[in-house]
């Protein structure tokens, strides 16, 4: 259970007032603009300033928690250590910048979880996690979402707690749309999501979904290597409650 007042305390160490150098300046710019600086000034003080400054308070506050969750946790990690952590700072910086231009909650907690695996558990080379942030970055949430389906797909289901046909003969599509109500239907849309996971490296092919194979080629797993790894980067490795750490999973 979260300690809400912990969180209040959080929320008000990391707000930003709406008066810091950043704000100000850039407002300040924007008034000396010729012909519309005044309006502009305005326009971005009480359009575009709140709700981006709202994104990045939410972001931060949400990374600052899940690094106390893990110091609280893993034996002698310490948040202080990340200041000389290189990759660290790197993915978190990077992060920050697709965070900034997100709204979806599956992309968020996707970078989420990257920076939080950055820092305890970089097991992944830090090339490859800069590549991975860049493809979140791109991807809508239906990427993530396939790409993990396609992972086990059997297991994806049994999760939300569908209970599959004994099917003889099919294709992954008939998995894929049984799976998801939303995706019936919607050929053309899977199959563009599929070809770009594909072409990223993270899926094996992009021509099975319409192959008629048995009812275990239909369940087969079709993520790469690269594509594991994916996963294993935006997973999230801490329980919601900070009593465990999950590794590897």
């Amino acid at each position: 259970m979260k300690d809400e007042q912990g969180e209040r305390n959080i929320e008000e160490d990391l707000k930003l007032s709406l008066q810091d150098y950043t704000h100000t300046g850039v407002k300040a710019g924007l008034s000396t603009a010729p012909i519309v600086g005044g309006p502009l000034a305005e326009f971005f003080a009480t359009v575009i300033a709140p709700p981006l400054e709202k994104r990045r308070d939410a972001w931060l506050i949400e990374i600052y928690r899940r690094l106390k969750i893990l110091e609280g946790t893993i034996e002698g990690f310490k948040i202080e250590s990340l200041a000389t952590n290189e990759i660290f700072i790197s993915v978190l910086f990077q992060a920050t910048s697709v965070a900034m231009r997100a709204h979806q909650k599956e992309k968020l907690e996707a970078l989420t979880n990257a920076v939080t695996n950055s820092a305890f558990n970089p097991s992944i080379d830090e090339n490859l996690q800069l590549i991975f942030l860049i493809l979140i970055d791109r991807y809508i949430p239906w990427h993530l979402i396939l790409l993990k389906f396609l992972d086990n797909p059997r297991l994806y289901g049994e999760t939300l707690g569908i209970k599959y046909p004994q099917w003889s003969m099919g294709g992954t599509a008939t998995v894929l749309e049984y799976t998801f109500d939303d995706l019936k239907g919607q050929r053309n849309f899977y199959d563009q999501i599929v070809k770009e996971l594909f072409s990223n490296g993270l899926i094996d092919s992009d021509t099975f979904l319409h192959t008629t194979m048995t009812d275990q080629g239909m369940f087969s797993s079709r993520t790469t290597e690269m594509g594991k790894q994916f996963l294993k980067f935006i997973h999230d490795s801490s329980c919601k409650n900070g009593e465990e750490i999950i590794n590897g999973r």
